[in-house]
């Protein structure tokens, strides 16, 4: 379920922290019946930009674009929406991300 997530191949990681949380996290709470990956994402995009981990909703922001779960032009407007509710400084550091990663996956998509 992690690669899924992600996009990409995931290795399992070093030591039993990693292998506990992944197993719990993808094992588990992403792989619920309940609401899609989709739905998921989104959620998540919203707790990190509210808790400013800006970096971190990056990670999930390239996963969505590469898994088809959202466009830049959705990624834009939760940006915006999301300023009037996290406040304007971090909606906006959350909308000049996602525009990178839009340019960067617009990129990579010419490449193709």
């Amino acid at each position: 379920m992690m690669s899924k997530v992600y996009g990409w191949e995931m290795k399992d990681g070093p030591g039993d922290f990693f292998a506990h949380t992944a197993d719990q996290v993808f094992g588990e709470v992403w792989s619920r019946d309940g609401l899609s990956i989709r739905d998921r994402r989104l959620l998540l995009l919203g707790a990190l930009a509210a808790t400013g981990q800006i970096d971190v909703a990056e990670i999930q922001a390239g996963a969505a674009l590469g898994n088809g779960e959202l466009d830049g032009d959705e990624l834009l407007e939760i940006a915006l929406f999301l300023c009037y509710y996290i406040g304007w400084p971090r909606g906006s550091a959350l909308n000049m991300m996602f525009g990178g990663v839009i340019d960067k996956h617009e990129r990579a998509q010419r490449k193709d």
